[in-house]
């Protein structure tokens, strides 16, 4: 216990004693009755009986005495008496029932509101000092024991982030199974009330799932998109008439003509596969179809509208983590249908479709193919329509396709992107062979002299050989295995060996026939690679040569010897 303040004598200090102060209620000589005295404290009742002793009694230094002590015994009972009422009011707060925490969904009444907690909806008073127009749709508000809102405690700053599917009306969102979560709707915020929102942004939710709070951005999207379709006329694709002429039937007519489509109700193609042997223009075709729809729209209509080229790489969809290759196939049709929305010409190229639309096979082991190629399906004819969205998909190899995929309905149109005969490569060595380029001849004398040189059925120019079942033989030659691409590359390193021969020079040069001949046999002398005879049938399918009764398929290797004058054996 603390040291005793103990108080001066009643004439130590100058200070009357209660017996000498006539204004105290104790100076009274008269006797108190029972009820009086149980009202007074114990230091009243010590200057009472201080106040009924004669003066200089001789045990008025004892009662001051007493008195310094019941003082301390007071002042003691105070402290410990307000120490325990702190604690019981501890006790009673730790007693109390928690208050819960819910989220505002709407006002009812002046005096009732719409608030849901733990998922559960609940119909709650509002404490009449809390102002209604303080509430705001999504902030958190605090519960008592009969759920009563008593107190707004602002926006939760934490919660799940969902992708927006769609823009209900009211304000309201749809989010899909994307998000890991059952298609529901929600509603906005107060903070997103005025917000311009949009399919594909994501938005962060408050505890319950009921409300968008914030918005986050666009979910991550692997950008596949090209932000520039090249200009590619269709006069700079040569070797590919037919092609050409399918693609615009196919595309181009129900863009320009969809009154004439109505009346006759002819259904507009979803799709259309492009599939024939590498490096013939496959890819090239694609884009020239974007580029040549949006200035057939421009010229027809007036109105430009842009285009949207989604080019995909087949293998690069497929990942090792379950339902990750889905989700993406998912969000190349929702990009193609969000631009479609906002008035671009959507495309969605897939190269080397087999790859990820292969055919399923049944199996002990599941394949990725077994969920992706329905996924595929499904958005090709689901329940949301592919408005103004071109779908082409290319492949080497169109046997490997799944069926489901190429049935009518969905892939509606194959397109065969043939070799290019004599006349289509001169054309294509014409479009290769500028006029800009230093030419030692005219381009159209250059071109025609080396389609002679490639086309031509010599024995300088037979490649393979093929045996059939019957015992005959017969060569394929050069011309017959031509594309777009060897072309190009003919036409690339004919330009080399100019640049080398004006650098040993130190002459001005031109490209001369020559050059292209040489660059031909060192073309078709690198690419003398082939697989081995077990697989004949496939390798033959990649060359556009009926597989049919043949037998073996192999390179003519004698003729090889010196043939450009370098000793190659």
């Amino acid at each position: 216990m603390a040291e005793s303040k103990k108080r001066p004598a009643a004439g130590a200090s100058g200070q009357k004693s209660p017996s000498e102060n006539p204004e105290s209620p104790l100076s009274s000589p008269d006797v108190l009755s029972r009820e009086q005295m149980e009202q007074l404290s114990a230091l009243q009742l010590v200057d009472m009986i201080v106040g009924k002793l004669p003066p200089r009694h001789s045990s008025i230094m004892d009662m001051i005495y007493l008195r310094d002590r019941v003082a301390e015994i007071e002042e003691v009972n105070d402290q410990a008496r307000q120490t325990i009422e702190k604690m019981d009011a501890i006790i009673e707060k730790l007693r109390s029932p928690a208050f819960r925490v819910g989220t505002f969904l709407m006002p009812i009444e002046p005096d009732k509101a719409h608030v849901v907690v733990g998922g559960t909806d609940y119909v709650c008073r509002i404490d009449p000092q809390l102002p209604l127009a303080s509430l705001q749709v999504g902030q958190r508000v605090l519960l008592n024991e009969a759920f009563a809102v008593v107190q707004g405690l602002g926006f939760e700053r934490n919660g799940p982030i969902v992708r927006i599917d769609e823009l209900l009306s009211g304000g309201r969102l749809r989010i899909g199974q994307e998000s890991g979560m059952l298609t529901s709707v929600l509603l906005r915020s107060s903070l997103l009330a005025k917000e311009k929102l949009k399919p594909g942004m994501e938005v962060r939710l408050d505890a319950n799932q009921r409300v968008a709070l914030e918005v986050i951005g666009i979910g991550k999207r692997i950008e596949r998109a090209l932000e520039t379709v090249n200009e590619i006329p269709w006069t700079s694709i040569g070797g590919q008439d037919e092609a050409v002429q399918a693609i615009r039937d196919t595309i181009e007519l129900p863009f320009l003509h969809k009154a004439l489509f109505k009346k006759f109700e002819h259904s507009v193609p979803k799709g259309f596969l492009l599939h024939g042997p590498p490096g013939c223009g496959k890819t090239l075709l694609g884009k020239a179809t974007a580029f040549n729809l949006r200035q057939q729209i421009k010229a027809e209509t007036g109105v430009d509208r842009p285009e949207f080229f989604l080019h995909v790489k087949g293998p690069e969809i497929l990942n090792m983590w379950v339902g990750e290759s889905e989700r993406q196939v998912r969000d190349l049709f929702a990009q193609c249908r969000e631009r479609a929305a906002d008035g671009h010409l959507a495309f969605l190229f897939i190269d080397e479709a087999e790859s990820i639309l292969g055919t399923r096979r049944a199996g002990r082991y599941s394949s990725i193919l077994s969920t992706v190629v329905p996924m595929f399906c499904t958005e090709m004819d689901g329940i949301e329509p592919l408005t103004n969205v071109v779908v082409i998909i290319a492949s080497n190899r169109a046997d490997l396709i799944d069926p489901a995929i190429l049935r009518p309905g969905r892939i509606d149109r194959k397109i065969k992107v043939n070799r290019p005969n004599k006349e289509g490569a001169q054309r294509i060595y014409e479009i290769y062979l500028k006029d800009t380029l230093p030419l030692a001849e005219p381009r159209e004398d250059l071109a025609k002299a080396i389609t002679e040189a490639h086309y031509g059925h010599t024995p300088d120019n037979q490649f393979l050989e093929i045996v059939y079942r019957s015992g005959r033989k017969d060569f394929l030659y050069r011309g017959d295995l031509a594309s777009g691409a060897i072309i190009a590359a003919i036409v690339e390193r004919a330009k080399s060996l100019a640049i080398k021969r004006a650098i040993e020079t130190k002459q001005d040069t031109s490209i001369t026939r020559e050059d292209l001949i040489i660059a031909m046999k060192k073309e078709y002398s690198e690419n003398d690679l082939f697989p081995p005879t077990d697989i004949t049938e496939d390798w033959l399918k990649l060359t556009d040569f009926d597989p049919d009764n043949v037998i073996r398929l192999g390179p003519i290797r004698p003729r090889k010897k010196d043939e450009l004058g370098t000793g190659i054996i």
